[in-house]
């Protein structure tokens, strides 16, 4: 198949009981890597891997690796043994310079990255390195990494981002009433309705996503919303973007998926 530009993603990853469960977003995701063109390659924006500076690993073969606590043995002992790609995190130090970018020979995949690519690759037959998220930094500055990224979509290389537009744990209602709140519903409904903005970076509404009056609520720390700036930067100019699936969860987790591309005609069933 002739290569085409490769879409880039945004996943509401949620709980990690997702990797263990059959539900309406794993779906969404397996559906998603069955219709996208196969990429060559994967960069990884997670939410887990918040830095001071920007790193990306760069060993052959990432760990697995499991941050989180208080989950069934099961959850502990997957597995997803993709391979890394040291030539990619290489050109990736390249295109972002002169910011200082690390080769991290130590880091591997976190649950926010491998989580999700379990569902959409679950062969871990495609390399994956994963870029750290520079929490000194506004978010002006990751969109426009984005937009430095977006060159690597035209080889073949797909970027999957990772977080939750709305995360706010000390907000989750666990057993009974788990209506989302009002504040949350009305955040995520101000992230779909401004996912396909088109301006100068400094007027974007998502990159000043905090002047929203549920944001704070929404995002206490704002490492879950960042990963989506860099899906929207890389987007070109004109190029549809789109709700892959949504729902809030235990009242206050986005599920929230972005798709960026048009996967319409991709060659796949």
């Amino acid at each position: 198949m002739l290569q085409t530009r490769m879409p880039a993603l945004f996943l509401g990853h949620g709980s990690p009981m997702n990797v263990l469960e059959e539900n309406t977003y794993t779906k969404s995701w397996r559906r998603l890597g069955e219709k996208c063109p196969e990429p060559k390659a994967i960069v990884a924006v997670s939410a887990h891997w918040y830095t001071p500076g920007t790193a990306v690993t760069a060993m052959d073969a990432p760990r697995t690796i499991h941050d989180f606590g208080g989950f069934p043995q099961a959850l502990f002992d997957t597995r997803y043994p993709a391979a890394g790609s040291p030539e990619l995190a290489s050109q990736i130090a390249k295109i972002l310079s002169p910011i200082d970018v690390q080769l991290d020979g130590d880091w591997g995949l976190d649950h926010g990255a491998w989580g999700v690519l379990i569902k959409m690759y679950p062969e871990a037959n495609i390399p994956v390195v994963q870029l750290s998220i520079d929490g000194t930094k506004p978010p002006s500055w990751h969109f426009e990494l984005g937009r430095k990224l977006a060159v690597l979509r035209e080889q073949g290389v797909m970027i999957v981002a990772s977080g939750n537009v709305v995360h706010n744990l000390r907000m989750l209602r666990r057993q009974g009433e788990t209506e989302a709140w009002p504040w949350a519903t009305a955040f995520n409904q101000y992230v779909r309705d401004n996912i396909d903005w088109q301006g100068p970076t400094a007027d974007h509404p998502l990159v000043n996503f905090m002047r929203h009056e549920g944001a704070a609520l929404s995002n206490p720390t704002p490492e879950h919303f960042l990963p989506l700036l860099y899906i929207l930067g890389a987007r070109a100019e004109d190029e549809a973007v789109s709700v892959a699936v949504d729902g809030i969860e235990m009242a206050s987790i986005s599920m929230l998926s972005v798709l960026v591309g048009d996967i319409s005609r991709s060659a796949h069933p």
